[in-house]
């Protein structure tokens, strides 16, 4: 690869491709508004009007979380450490299982527009304010990182101003979600991931063509050391193995789907039950739909630079911008496809976006205003409207913070798990334990996050090291370029930062125990603070006397799916049995009665075939 090699930008048909998928996410939000005729109350606007079928409520869930940082840092994350990635496709059929199974039944049977009334219901107004400033807290930050990310995208392809795309951004999903409400987010999900598909396809049938097939791409990758799937590694420690992402993984993920208000908010907004579990079953499709796409593009990405890697040549700034930059690379004969790349990734966005300012006004309206305000339906639809865009400007200024992160897709994920852990065990500490009551819910929730924070910060300052990462090696051999001191060796430069260096050079043997503690896991920090809120909880429950509770607050084994196909065959079985018996003795009778007998016959039986003869019977 030549250095001197410029960087194409965007072309006319690009522009027209791009403003094409904004322009039909805004035109949706208005068909809603006016389709909706104003959303007369606060349940048409946020929950729509309960009434949204399964097929595009699993579009919608799969939309949600699978934003731009999924487009860009996935591809990157497997071009760095391999496809071992690729095992979240196990954690997925956990958390659909779970999910289903657990929360929702119990969420759906409540009727409840917030998630958070749960805690209220199930314990007291204290954790429903805990677990309400967790998630705007959490869902903030993330939102702020997700506008970022194709910001970053759009600059770093077309030149375009920076903090110009986070704008465009944010005004276009405050827009329409502010318009349209729930019923709005949830279709325009729909169409967008239609776009996140299709921009990865184009990717991947480009770069299957250039390499010379689809076994060309597998074969690279094999010698690369890209198809890194067998690591049973048990060490937490470890970044990525089959257990830290299946299990880890597993735990992060449910307390998206699970208690996540986002979620919730989307199947609990189906007609029925069935339909949200449909809904469910159905998004487990689209996510491995996702991720198969996003892993093999990061197998194409390998393929095509393993022997000049952009990021150690100085070609890019960061991982994360390794995938526009080999949209451009090698898409730039076939104008408007790269356009199409970039409004993949600005899909993944606004779906992400659009559903968390949805979720933050709901939560808002039901969890902070309802309960000290007495307002009219008509008031309450338009104070959502109103947060909506007050919470747009917010994530917009979240961005800003966003973009001194670093890696993004790792930050997104320990986000995720150091806040979301303690939400999820205090859910979970309701629904599967009966006994546990106020006192042990909040002690344990203020553990959980005490630990999380703890291990989370930590992480973040005393970086693990290049053993507990596992980089793989890539290489600039390649590459027509007059190297810079310390550009070869990223994994030493460029993930280490200046505090973490420091800390080495004032006392390198504190920093190696430090070390062991904090090198734990990014994926195990949800499960720190899942374990731990129950674990505390429950032993402050039996120390403080437990709670009568109905049984409508508390999973119950009709509940279970399993429950339901056994109770269901066993009831069948039992008819079947009963219609057996029945047949038997209409058809036996009397003149079946005995045949079996050695010391008779049938026709002993049988008064037809017997005749008297004087005065005796006779055959």
């Amino acid at each position: 690869m030549d250095a001197s090699t410029k960087m194409t930008t965007f072309v006319v048909w690009d522009y027209v491709v791009f403003a094409l998928m904004l322009l039909v996410s805004a035109a949706v939000g208005v068909y809603f508004a006016l389709a909706g005729k104003g959303q007369r109350n606060s349940q048409d606007f946020l929950m729509g009007g309960r009434g949204l079928t399964a097929l595009p409520v699993a579009f919608s869930l799969t939309a949600s979380f699978m934003s731009a940082i999924t487009v860009l840092a996935t591809p990157a994350e497997v071009y760095q450490y391999g496809a071992i990635y690729g095992f979240f496709g196990i954690a997925y059929m956990l958390v659909v299982a779970v999910c289903s199974e657990v929360f929702l039944p119990v969420f759906y049977r409540l009727g409840i527009t917030s998630s958070y009334e749960y805690l209220e219901l199930r314990f007291n107004r204290a954790a429903r304010l805990c677990g309400t400033m967790m998630f705007i807290l959490q869902t903030v930050s993330y939102t702020g990182m997700v506008i970022y990310a194709p910001a970053l995208a759009l600059n770093q392809v077309t030149g375009f101003d920076l903090w110009g795309a986070v704008i465009a951004t944010g005004i276009v999903c405050t827009f329409y979600c502010t318009l349209g409400g729930l019923k709005a987010v949830v279709w325009t999900d729909v169409f967008q991931v239609g776009i996140m598909v299709a921009g990865f396809l184009s990717v991947i049938i480009r770069a299957t063509w250039q390499q010379g097939g689809f076994l060309a791409i597998i074969d690279d990758s094999r010698h690369g050391g890209r198809l890194n799937f067998w690591n049973f590694d048990p060490s937490p420690l470890r970044r990525h193995t089959f257990w830290t992402i299946t299990f880890g993984g597993a735990f992060v993920w449910i307390s998206i789907y699970g208690v996540n208000q986002a979620q919730v908010q989307r199947y609990i907004s189906c007609k029925s039950l069935i339909h949200a579990k449909m809904a469910l079953l159905l998004n487990l499709l689209g996510l491995w739909v996702v991720l198969l796409c996003s892993v093999f593009s990061g197998l194409c990405l390998y393929s095509i630079y393993k022997n000049c890697d952009p990021w150690n040549a100085g070609l890019v700034s960061a991982p994360d911008q390794l995938m526009p930059y080999m949209v451009l690379d090698i898409l730039r004969d076939f104008p408007g496809v790269p356009g199409l790349f970039v409004a993949a990734a600005y899909s993944g966005t606004l779906s992400t976006v659009s559903s968390s300012i949805n979720a933050l006004a709901a939560v808002t309206v039901e969890d902070l205003v309802k309960p000290h305000f007495s307002m009219s339906e008509r008031t309450l639809s338009w104070m959502s409207k109103g947060l909506s865009v007050v919470f747009g400007v917010i994530c917009i200024g979240m961005a800003g913070i966003a973009s001194v992160m670093g890696g993004i897709l790792q930050a997104a994920i320990s986000i995720m798990g150091i806040s979301g852990g303690p939400v999820l065990g205090l859910f979970s500490l309701g629904i599967l334990c009966p006994f546990a009551n106020s006192v042990g819910a909040l002690v344990g929730f203020l553990s959980g996050i005490a630990l999380s924070l703890w291990v989370g910060i930590g992480a973040h300052l005393y970086t693990p090291s290049v053993n507990y990462k596992q980089p793989l090696h890539l290489s600039t051999d390649g590459c027509n370029l007059t190297m810079t001191d310390g550009r070869l060796n990223w994994t030493l430069s460029r993930e280490e930062s200046p505090i973490v260096s420091t800390v080495l050079q004032e006392d390198p043997e504190y920093r190696t125990n430090v070390n062991e503690w904090y090198s734990l896991s990014y994926l195990y920090f949800s499960v720190v603070g899942t374990i731990t809120v129950m674990a505390v909880g429950i032993i402050v429950s039996l120390l403080t006397g437990s709670k009568k509770l109905t049984p409508e607050m508390t999973l119950k084994k009709e509940d279970l799916t399993c429950y339901y196909l056994y109770s269901t065959l066993k009831q069948k079985i039992s008819q079947a049995m009963k219609r057996t018996s029945n047949l038997d003795l209409n058809k036996r009778g009397e003149k079946d009665f005995g045949r079996n007998n050695p010391a008779f016959c049938s026709s002993e039986l049988d008064l037809s075939q017997v005749r008297v003869r004087r005065g005796s019977f006779s055959p």
